[in-house]
């Protein structure tokens, strides 16, 4: 039954939730391509949307289907942030865009998003009826969504804690932008004198022997309210292991090779800032490629441990598309999809502008087609397998990244059977992954969205139309967040590391361009198999943590200490069940809010860099004065107390109802 009835016609699908949504949309994707870039990651949109919808509307005196829309469509815009910030900068890191422009990546970067995004919403419309009717599918995030627009009188709190954080997230960061603090901080080790070890080559008598010694860097954990929230919300377990990854690049495979390799490099390199270089040019050069096989192993680890899941969401796409083609089309209102002809006339279109899209970067009509067919089969399935995943696990947990490898992969190897070669071949390939990357996360999203309008008794062909409109609106936004981190940071810097977008460079400048440090690769598909041998929890987050600079994994760990101390302290107070719900949603709000304030602050001052790039002198003040490094621990310990203190003092009476649970 749901919340509002069938019969019951409220104010839904009105001008200003529409405009609501579609600002949330443009916002909360922004901010996910700027998280994206730097940690890796994304996080849900879902809950920080409804909060933030629920708070505007009800000062508007809206109803909770006007909520229920403006989530939906608000949320849209992280899926396709997700989807482009893993694969878009990929065709620049592959050296196949000349530049990261208006004239040379906008429109194709546009097509890509919206064919994407329309791709799957068309997919999930097919399937919406028989998922979230699925008693099999709990759907934990849409529950909690759709509980949170439930509890109305919940919605002022909730509000100014997301609200207050993001304001206290922008200030950090533009404090630290203009240096009134160091952001972050790097310390030379050194690793034995230069000439003062020898090493010998062999246990034989008379063997010869090197010198060794060299110098490494070690960097403190960057103050970044949006690494520290991140931390928080994985949680403890997660950061440490993510960390672990950053340890070991850093603390063993660094200092070995710069220990080895130093007497070589020595008559070339002065001063401890020029061995920083070397150090840093050794994780770029040699680390990376060696983290580039872990995360191999490791998404395909995380999709062989869903095996299970995947061969369930395989057999029920088939099984559901049967059901739907007969339970499609229904007069009442809370059943009511976009009409079948619609769909299968949308998809018929897309399916054409795929083989223009492709026609325009291979050439040739013969691989063109097939990139159209291989996307279709592969959309609809992933679609299907994402939904499930979604409905069980959670959209925070969706392995996206893991389903884009696979149809990187095989369309790869396709492309060279047709004799695709080159940057041609390349951008076939990229795509593909593209395309197929921001309709899984696109599809999964939707249906998170459905199941809480399901629950809340939204109308869906008014959700999908909602949808519609936020893609089209982030295809045509997103692009120019992404042009200004490229231009103030670029892709594939420490700034911003984008470690995703870089595994499918890699990936298809390997397979199709055939220029691939692949003995790197094999060390790290090699060091793969023994995470996995020794029972590693995530592979794929210990080689992330390889990929990113250790002031990101470092912050992210410390973030994961707060949540610790918070969690610790929680278990210790004599709080009851209801208190400690109210505990675990006020620290996720404080992280999001953050994670969501340092983002819209960082690209606002992006947007401030590109510019003194371009105008050639400083437009941001620098006020770096004596006592920045001192400032940087008392911030540090100030956002400690914040995201620890803050969620403990939101506990409340014994006496209240609890609130729905934050589900990230």
């Amino acid at each position: 039954m749901s919340y509002v009835p069938d019969k019951t016609n409220l104010r839904e699908f009105t001008i200003r939730a529409i405009l609501l949504g579609l600002a949330m949309t443009v916002i909360l994707g922004a901010a996910n391509l700027y998280l994206g870039l730097r940690a890796g990651m994304t996080i849900a949109a879902t809950y920080p949307a409804a909060v933030i919808g629920m708070a505007i509307l009800r000062l508007m005196k809206g109803s909770i289907l006007e909520e229920n829309i403006a989530r939906t469509i608000g949320s849209i815009g992280e899926s396709v942030a997700a989807g482009a910030v893993f694969t878009i900068p990929a065709f620049v890191l592959s050296g196949v865009w000349p530049a990261f422009d208006v004239a040379n990546g906008y429109w194709k970067s546009v097509a890509l998003m919206s064919v994407g995004g329309t791709l799957g919403i068309l997919l999930v419309t097919l399937l919406r009826r028989v998922m979230v009717e699925d008693p099999d599918l709990p759907f934990p995030e849409s529950v909690a969504a759709a509980e949170i627009h439930k509890a109305g009188q919940q919605g002022s709190r909730a509000a100014k804690i997301l609200f207050a954080n993001m304001g206290i997230g922008a200030a950090v960061l533009f404090a630290g932008a203009i240096n009134i603090f160091a952001a972050s901080r790097d310390f030379i080790v050194h690793v034995g004198q230069l000439g003062s070890s020898m090493v010998k080559l062999s246990r034989a008598p008379g063997a010869p022997t090197v010198p060794a010694g060299a110098m490494t860097s070690f960097s403190a954990p960057a103050i970044s309210p949006a690494y520290l929230g991140v931390g928080y919300i994985i949680g403890p377990r997660l950061g440490a292991l993510n960390f672990a990854g950053g340890v070991f690049a850093w603390g063993l495979l660094v200092p070995l090779l710069g220990f080895f390799m130093g007497p070589q490099l020595a008559p070339n390199v002065t001063g401890e800032e020029g061995w920083g270089g070397v150090a840093g040019a050794l994780w770029y050069h040699i680390v990376r490629p060696v983290a580039v096989g872990g995360m191999l192993v490791g998404a395909s680890f995380t999709l062989f441990r869903m095996r299970k899941s995947l061969g369930i969401g395989m057999k029920r796409a088939v099984a559901d598309l049967k059901k739907s083609a007969a339970a499609h089309e229904s007069t009442t209102r809370t059943q009511r999809d976009l009409s079948s002809k619609v769909v299968f006339g949308g998809v018929a279109v897309v399916f054409i502008c795929m083989i223009a899209l492709y026609l325009f970067f291979t050439g040739v009509i013969g691989p063109a087609v097939v990139a159209a067919i291989v996307m279709i089969v592969l959309g609809f399935f992933f679609a299907a397998v994402s939904g499930n995943l979604v409905g069980m696990i959670g959209s925070s947990n969706n392995p996206i990244s893991g389903l884009t490898l696979c149809t990187l992969v095989i369309s790869a190897l396709m492309m060279v059977a047709m004799g695709l070669r080159g940057n041609t071949g390349v951008a076939a390939v990229l795509g593909v992954a593209a395309v197929v990357c921001v309709s899984s996360a696109v599809a999964g999203e939707m249906l998170q969205d459905l199941k809480a309008g399901h629950i809340l008794g939204g109308t869906p062909v008014k959700m999908q139309i909602g949808d519609l409109l936020g893609i089209a609106v982030a295809s045509m936004s997103l692009f120019f967040p992404l042009m200004w981190l490229h231009r103030a940071y670029t892709f594939g810097t420490p700034q911003l590391s984008a470690p995703q977008a870089g595994l499918m460079a890699s990936l298809a400048q390997g397979i199709v361009g055939g220029n691939m440090a692949w003995p790197l690769v094999v060390v790290g598909i090699m060091m793969g198999f023994g995470l996995i041998l020794i029972e590693v929890r995530s592979p794929m987050l210990f080689s992330v943590g390889m990929y990113l600079p250790l002031e990101t994994t470092f912050a992210i760990f410390v973030g994961g200490l707060f949540r610790w101390a918070t969690d610790r302290l929680r278990d210790k107070g004599n709080y009851n069940d209801a208190q400690k719900a109210r505990i675990e949603n006020a620290g996720v709000l404080t992280a999001s809010g953050l994670i969501a304030g340092e983002a819209l602050c960082g690209l606002v001052v992006a947007g401030f860099r590109a510019a003194e790039k371009t105008k050639g002198h400083d437009i941001l003040p620098n006020w770096t004065w004596a006592g920045t490094g001192w400032l940087s621990i008392v911030v540090l310990i100030a956002l400690a107390v914040l995201m620890v203190r803050l969620p403990l003092r939101s506990a409340g009476s014994p006496d209240e109802p609890a609130p729905p649970t934050a589900i990230m």
